[in-house]
């Protein structure tokens, strides 16, 4: 599968209205331009970039111990490289903003678990089921439940849909639930007062777990997960039949990414790998391990322990933290003991001629560890700041210098330079990179420093931004 690249690494040269709509009315200009927006598979495959839309909480995509992670988040990997694309994941838990943004071409495809209804089929195309689950009505145990008999329980608990009458639920705007307790009011013949909150479905179940409201609407998969961490939650009251899930594309404009999509669902769903994946969201029992853990982002926005340091060290830096973080945690793993093959230390593995030439006393207290990497970090910085002067584009530089030396990177620009090419771009630079395990480019008269085994820093920094945009994704700046 190829890389998944950062949003701010895609520049597109866009051409002038004026140009290309000549004396057309205003608003047929609008419209060409928009248009031009929406993309079916030929446009999505020669950008080599497919976008896809999700959202986050404890099973679609969050971050874990540092890492991205998720059920949806896999499974567009997976897709990913069945279309041998790069993927570029937007969030949004708002289900009408996310469908609007569908439409407006801001992304390909909405891959969230959406319920087929027939109301939503008058906006956006479902690709081919990737599940099927019931609707559950999420309500509390009584007080005193576990020294309850599960009768006594039952009989507290609304077991049958008819009691539900008179009942208040609060369930997220524009999502399925609302619809289905609208139906499921009329089959009763009474009223159910529906509450649609802008809150996703994942807090509403915390907060009738915490005794804010009495009653929410969940899929029964997520709703069993999220039981796991609150014990005092019920869901075992169905209100549906069991009903499809899938993706959703645009109306218009889309059915050769349908296709595609749907042909990859196909043949995905029947795999071992789509069978684990499930099992690993929704049925392994230590998933409240992972959502009850400090490394858990959505639990407490947190990526790491060291994410104040972070973040003060990172100003002096003048680096976004959570870049600083996607570095930090490619090089430990956020273990402030760690000692490499090489005998690098600690969080930022600072190497001994580093912490000679810094003066470190203790190499392997995190404040100190961070604090000195940031000075070298600064230091790389100096070498190219005269060179390269956009600043997204030097931070590759220093990334790469961080990992492998700068003199090897100076070796590459110095041949990129040699051949006619632009010495200050990273996308040109990294190819003369990985030339430098190539005998007749390392001993090049130009090039200083020799063999570099050139795919080590190449995939450090794409490793790093893509980890970057994870995290820009889901953690508050």
């Amino acid at each position: 599968m190829k890389k998944f690249i950062p949003a701010f690494l895609f520049l597109s040269f866009l051409f002038s209205p004026a140009l290309l709509t000549g004396c057309r009315h205003p608003r047929e200009k609008e419209k060409a331009t928009h248009q031009e927006t929406l993309r079916d598979w030929p446009q999505i495959q020669a950008s080599g970039k497919l976008v896809a839309l999700t959202d986050f909480n404890s099973t679609d995509y969050f971050i874990y111990r540092g890492e991205p992670m998720g059920y949806q988040y896999e499974l567009l990997k997976a897709l990913a490289e069945y279309l041998n694309i790069d993927l570029e994941i937007t969030v949004d838990n708002d289900l009408e903003r996310s469908f609007r943004k569908l439409q407006e071409g801001k992304c390909d495809l909405i891959a969230i678990n959406l319920t087929v209804t027939t109301e939503r089929k008058r906006i956006l195309r479902f690709t081919h089921p990737i599940g099927q689950t019931r609707q559950v009505l999420v309500q509390r145990k009584p007080k005193g439940w576990r020294q309850m008999t599960l009768d006594a329980i039952n009989k507290s608990l609304i077991r049958n849909p008819l009691d539900l009458a008179g009942k208040t639920v609060y369930v997220q705007k524009n999502s399925s639930y609302a619809e289905r307790l609208r139906n499921l009011a009329e089959e009763i013949g009474d009223t159910i007062h529906i509450v649609e909150v802008d809150e996703e479905v994942e807090r509403l179940i915390k907060m009738v777990a915490d005794g804010e409201i009495d009653y929410t609407v969940a899929d029964e998969n997520v709703a069993q997960v999220n039981s796991t961490y609150y014990s005092i939650l019920d869901v075992r009251t169905a209100i549906s039949f069991p009903q499809k899930l899938a993706w959703g594309v645009r109306k218009e404009g889309s059915d050769e990414l349908l296709r595609m999509v749907n042909a990859w669902i196909d043949s995905y769903r029947k795999t071992l790998d789509y069978a684990l994946i499930y099992k690993k969201y929704f049925k392994n029992p230590k998933s409240k391990v992972r959502v009850r853990s400090d490394y858990f982002v959505l639990g407490n926005g947190r990526i790491s322990p060291y994410d104040d340091l972070i973040r003060r060290c990172s100003d002096t830096l003048g680096w976004d933290w959570r870049l600083l973080a996607s570095m930090i945690y490619q090089e430990s793993h956020f273990d402030p003991k760690a000692v490499s093959w090489a005998g690098a230390m600690g969080l930022m593995q600072i190497m001994p001629s580093t912490v000679k030439r810094y003066h470190v006393k203790d190499p392997f207290d995190p404040e100190e560890n961070i604090r000195t990497g940031v000075r070298f970090l600064q230091w790389i910085n100096s070498l190219f700041d005269e060179t390269v002067l956009d600043d997204e584009e030097r931070i590759k530089f220093v990334l790469a210098s961080y990992n492998t030396g700068q003199g090897h990177i100076k070796d590459a620009m110095r041949l990129a330079e040699k051949y006619g090419d632009d010495k200050t771009s990273w996308e040109v630079v990294k190819e003369y990179v990985l030339k430098l395990s190539r005998e007749k480019y390392f001993l090049d008269p130009v090039v200083k420093y020799g063999y570099c085994r050139g795919d080590e820093p190449v995939n450090y920094v794409d490793q790093i931004l893509d980890r970057y945009e994870h995290y820009k994704n889901i953690v508050q700046e």
